[in-house]
């Protein structure tokens, strides 16, 4: 008989062996070996736990007991409620309690949520259990909670917890989806291969040892799978081999020293498969194994190491204000074309960054090509006359990113004219004063806006010859006006 908030609690059988069992921490084992791990519904797993009989349960204010003090721990041992393949009924409710026991559980089928909201705890395991829910807002726990292997049915809330030493839910399965806020995790949390539906929320979280979450399913498709707005990470933030995310996965405004995608990312109805705006991370490292179904937006970001494959990006990618140290993979033709999948269309601002880290990487020629492609993408935004003349500046000079192309088209020109004149050559206006033609230097002065040797005032071209002698000179000005023209927007300050 034991006094648990003033009732008195007459004991069964399995409650007696766990009330022994505690001064020393013994596990107590109730059944035949029920680990949920591998078993299916039939074979003594959790998940029947609700046909378990007597010999199988225990109260939830029986354990609560233990946990609050109601007996006195053995000398020489460490206490602790350790307990296997029970059916737990009532709801263990430690709300704004201090326990100074760790609680460890595995197998076990509760039949209510636990509630921990607002307590302070040692050490909590639920792992290999099958539960409702849990509730553990404003918990601090001086060591991890581990969920590893459960299935709860309905929702984990976490709001403003702390744990000393680590979040666990490996392999955890949650119907109802995690939501935290202002969540502090000072080692690392780990979801490897766990299975969430209705979304993990990590709002506001402070997660020092890292994030880990390779093999995870994701669920909460329309809305957002992973809600990680503001969150401070300074570890490695893992979405390894198997990862995938049905649904947006949002780092809006999140610090991360470190984020790894490698896994799937699919969320066709949602603006944002992946909405990583306004984030700062040391480094990035994104490459899909499968095609994104949905865009993905670093826009306003900063980062300093990007390593990543253009080839692995889907069609609609926001990068307007995303400024990065180091860029790692991919030609600049997959570079060009990343830079430009905005969905609203031509930003100047991808291309200028991609230019600038060509430049500190010492690819003078690289950068100009970007820029290039810069000017080439800002024409399709004018109207026919725009389109014209930019069309014009980039077959002469090449918007001044290849002047040479100027000499090209001036070579060309003139030895066009100089075949054309020295056989049919112009008539002499003063034949008595003008000196021996030259059809070289008579071409020359046409294509140069102001002659410079006098030929062209000195002779007068006849017949179908005038109309070359006219295009010439005015294909002249327009190779000098594009190369100032390109020369002045390569000049002018970005």
């Amino acid at each position: 008989m034991v006094v648990q908030n003033g009732l008195r609690l007459r004991l069964t059988q399995a409650e007696r062996r766990l009330w022994r069992a505690f001064h020393s921490g013994t596990l107590v084992q109730l059944g035949d070996n029920p680990i949920g791990v591998g078993r299916t519904p039939g074979q003594n797993a959790p998940a029947d736990g609700a046909t378990w009989g007597p010999e199988r349960t225990v109260r939830a204010q029986v354990i609560v007991a233990l946990l609050l003090g109601a007996r006195e721990p053995g000398v020489g041992a460490v206490p602790a409620v350790r307990l296997r393949g029970a059916r737990i009924t009532g709801r263990l409710e430690l709300r704004g309690g201090t326990v100074e026991y760790e609680l460890a559980l595995s197998g076990c089928y509760l039949d209510e949520a636990p509630d921990f909201s607002g307590s302070v705890t040692r050490t909590m395991r639920f792992t290999d259990c099958r539960l409702p829910g849990f509730n553990g807002g404003g918990m601090r726990v001086s060591g991890h909670l581990s969920l590893s292997g459960a299935h709860v049915t309905g929702t984990v809330r976490l709001p403003r917890a702390s744990f000393e030493s680590g979040l666990w839910m490996g392999g955890t399965k949650i119907d109802g989806g995690v939501h935290t806020g202002a969540l502090t995790v000072d080692a690392g949390f780990y979801l490897e291969n766990a299975e969430i539906s209705s979304g993990l929320r990590l709002v506001g979280a402070r997660l020092t040892g890292g994030l880990f979450m390779d093999g995870a399913t994701l669920r909460n498709p329309g809305g957002d799978a992973f809600t990680g707005d503001s969150m401070v990470v300074e570890d490695v933030m893992k979405c390894g081999k198997g990862f995938t995310a049905l649904g947006c996965v949002r780092l809006r405004g999140a610090r991360l020293t470190s984020l790894s995608i490698t896994g799937a990312l699919r969320s066709p109805d949602t603006p944002y498969a992946l909405h990583a705006s306004h984030m700062e991370a040391r480094e990035v490292y994104l490459k899909y194994t499968e095609p994104v179904e949905g865009v993905v937006t670093l826009a306003h970001s900063r980062i300093g190491t990007m390593r990543d494959d253009p080839e692995s990006w889907p069609e609609q990618l926001r990068l307007n204000g995303l400024v990065y140290e180091t860029l790692r993979g991919g030609s600049i033709e997959r570079r060009v074309g990343w830079v430009a999948r905005d969905p609203y269309g031509f930003l100047p601002q991808p291309y200028e960054q991609l230019a600038a880290w060509y430049l500190r990487d010492g690819n003078d020629l690289l950068a100009r090509r970007t820029l290039l492609a810069k000017q080439r993408a800002r024409r399709r935004t004018f109207n026919p006359l725009g389109r014209l003349w930019g069309r014009l500046l980039d077959v002469t000079v090449g918007y001044g990113y290849r002047p040479w192309l100027a000499g090209v088209w001036f070579a060309l020109l003139l030895a066009v004219g100089t075949v054309t004149f020295g056989l049919v050559p112009p008539r002499a206006i003063k034949p008595d004063e003008s000196p021996g033609f030259d059809s070289f230097a008579y071409t020359f002065d046409l294509l140069l806006p102001f002659p410079a040797f006098g030929q062209r005032d000195l002779f007068d071209p006849a017949g179908w010859t005038q109309g070359l002698a006219y295009g010439l000179i005015i294909a002249g000005w327009i190779l000098a006006t594009a190369l100032i023209a390109g020369a002045t927007r390569v000049l002018r300050p970005s």
